[in-house]
Formats: C-alpha cells, sequence, structure tokens
C-alpha cells in the first residue's frame, strides 16, 4: 500500500489537508509516479502521464506537458483517449507521431527558453538535457515546465535537476531514480527553496526504499523551512 507521508507544518491546519485543498489558487493532484494535474480557474494542465498514471489524470484535461521520451512520462495510449492538445519537445512528439498519427495532430512542439500558453496558462520551459544515468549512455532530451496561475508557480523539472531560475511556489522533486543519490534530491530542493516539495518518480524505490528517502527529506527540508510531500496516487497536495 503506498502511504501518504507529509512533513510537518507549522502553518498547517485541518482544514489545509482538505481533499481539495489547493497551493494559492492552484489544485495540484499526484498520480502515478511523475504524473501531475494542475487546475485552476476551470483550466486542466496534466504533466508528464506516463506508464504508471491512470486514465482520471486526464479526465477534462485542456493540455499535457510532456518532459521526456522515456515511458514512465508518457504513455501515448492515455493520449489517444484524451483531445487535449499537448506540449512537447521534439523527440517525444516524433514518439506520438510514430505510434498515433491522429495525437500528433495535436502535439505543438517547444524547445528551450521558451514561454507559451497552455489552456489558458502560463508555461515557460527549463533545460534540455535528461541527467547522465551513465557517461556511456547517450543523454536523451528533457524540458522541465514552469506552470503559472493566478500568481503561484508549479515546477516540474522531469528528468533532470536544473533549476527553474525564478522562485517557485511547488516543486515536483524527483525522489528516486538510476541517475540521481537521495542527496542530490536534498540538496536540489534545498537550491530551488520552494515552500513546498512534491515528491514525483517515487516509483524507482520499494514501499521501504521510499519511506528511507522519506526520513532523509524529513530531516533535512524542514529545517530549511521547506515542506516535503509524499503522497498517495489521486490525492490533492495540501
Amino acid at each position: 500500500m503506498f502511504k501518504s507521508w507529509v512533513s510537518e507544518d507549522p502553518n498547517s491546519s485541518p482544514e489545509a489537508h482538505d481533499s481539495r485543498a489547493s497551493v494559492g489558487p492552484m489544485r495540484i493532484t499526484k498520480f502515478g509516479h511523475a504524473c501531475v494535474r494542475v487546475e485552476h480557474d476551470g483550466h486542466v494542465v496534466v504533466l508528464d502521464p506516463g506508464m504508471f498514471a491512470t486514465p482520471d489524470a486526464l479526465d477534462g484535461a485542456h493540455a499535457v506537458l510532456i518532459t521526456h521520451e522515456h515511458p514512465d512520462h508518457v504513455a501515448v495510449d492515455l493520449l489517444r483517449d484524451s483531445d487535449a492538445a499537448v506540449f512537447t519537445i521534439g523527440a517525444v512528439a516524433d514518439k506520438i507521431r510514430a505510434e498515433s498519427p491522429e495525437v500528433a495532430e495535436r502535439v505543438t512542439v517547444v524547445g528551450p527558453g521558451q514561454v507559451f500558453e497552455a489552456a489558458g496558462l502560463r508555461v515557460r520551459t527549463v533545460g534540455e538535457l535528461h541527467a547522465v544515468i551513465h557517461a556511456e549512455y547517450p543523454r536523451v532530451f528533457n524540458c522541465g515546465y514552469v506552470v503559472t496561475a493566478g500568481g503561484s508557480r508549479l515546477y516540474h523539472p522531469g528528468d533532470a535537476l536544473e533549476e527553474p531560475g525564478e522562485p517557485v511556489d511547488v516543486l515536483c522533486l524527483p525522489v528516486s531514480a538510476p541517475w540521481m543519490r537521495a542527496s542530490e534530491a536534498i540538496d536540489f530542493a534545498r537550491r530551488v527553496t520552494a515552500p513546498r516539495n512534491l515528491a514525483i518518480h517515487d516509483r524507482v524505490y520499494s514501499e521501504f526504499g521510499a519511506a528511507v528517502f522519506d526520513t532523509h527529506a524529513g530531516n533535512f527540508l524542514p529545517a530549511a523551512g521547506l515542506a516535503y510531500h509524499r503522497l498517495a496516487d489521486g490525492t490533492d497536495l495540501p
């Protein structure tokens, strides 16, 4: 059973943990692994619906943002069952075109340093390359996204530890990966300094391993004034 782990927040209240709670004007919901859903004022954007996400992640979605081509971040079958516009990099667009030409008609290719609008929300791209898994593996392209809604910013870096280049309110924090140590994830969160840190990329570890990382995050992030949350699929960020 996947647990919900939330670091202590001295400013929290029972109302803050209502299932419909949001960060500022955003409602942020964690789905499988790296998939995060953002809702604001009737607009719905979904980031990285991959092989661990479920179809309900895309219910009513207006736009999808995909960071890179690995299957834990993009599942073309899920995109086929949605009519949402898709924004992603060229390598992912090529993959979608090969697997589902009808979905490819809804794809807009984005690149490094771009600012665009997706489902009425401002989006800025961050970075260009996936983190190094091994020096002998070729690096694939990776594009992080800063999504702004009503003055609040969420940053999803994909599979990289590229800083967003601006203050953000929520960091989608990769917590387990073959390209990262636990200490690197913690130091990344401390560099970004987002008040809220939502654990993503969390299906690589066993439940025991994830709990070990939670302990490390709980030892370091709250001491820096940063809240850390690892949530069950389908749960809103408090």
